[in-house]
């Protein structure tokens, strides 16, 4: 009898999820030229895995292919974010919507654990603890939504999102807010309130959207001529 084949992934695969979690890791930050001979040397592979390996990682939107240029990490622009963040907090907010109507009563004592958790985490002023609890919380409500091609969606974009090292949290009183907003989200919950529970989310990311401008205005050097 045959021995059962088990599948593998591709190399190409391999070296893509590598790549992946290197530019997530902004140890290839934004802007960054791939060196396509020093990476194959590095994994000790050809160079073709790894141009497969880009062009997967480039469909992603993670990886520019410049012609006669090279390969290069995204850089996100403000306009960029301008673009994403409404597609966000459509989706999260239709997200939000359907989960309401296919919750368990368990389930919704899981989101209610994991906003206990969000005001621990804001009560000791730790933005890292509640940046990882929130991403678990809006993770949970994915997959309470049950509908994978809205999951996949938002997993694509949220991928594209992880190029900026800048994090809304970081900005002073946005924890706070981030906070009252979750509030607001899980009294809707508890009420199986569909419609409200999408409004607030889809407030929610929109909120976090102008706390990243913002961010960025703060940092922005003055115009020459501007008023300190």
């Amino acid at each position: 009898m045959n021995s059962l084949n088990i599948h593998q992934p591709a190399l190409y695969q391999e070296v893509a999820e590598r790549l992946r979690l290197r530019i997530f890791a902004h140890e290839l930050p934004p802007g960054a030229w791939i060196d396509e001979q020093a990476l194959a040397e590095q994994y000790g592979i050809s160079r073709t895995p790894l141009r497969e390996a880009l062009k997967v990682l480039a469909a992603e939107g993670l990886v520019t292919l410049k012609p006669r240029r090279g390969c290069y990490v995204t850089e996100l622009s403000e306009r960029d974010l301008d673009d994403i963040f409404p597609l966000m907090a459509l989706l999260e907010g239709r997200c939000a919507f359907e989960a309401m109507h296919k919750a368990a009563p368990a389930d919704l004592d899981r989101l209610a654990s994991l906003h206990e958790q969000l005001e621990r985490h804001a009560a000791a002023g730790d933005a890292n603890g509640f940046f990882e609890v929130n991403q678990a919380f809006h993770q949970a409500l994915h997959e309470l939504s049950g509908n994978r091609w809205l999951k996949q969606a938002i997993d694509d974009l949220r991928k594209v999102l992880k190029l900026t090292r800048r994090d809304s949290l970081r900005l002073d009183g946005r924890l706070k807010q981030s906070l009252e907003e979750h509030r607001g989200l899980l009294a809707a919950i508890r009420q199986r309130d569909a419609a409200r529970a999408e409004t607030l989310m889809h407030t929610h990311l929109l909120s976090g959207r102008a706390a990243l401008a913002k961010m960025h205005q703060s940092a922005s050097p003055p115009l020459q001529g501007e008023d300190g």
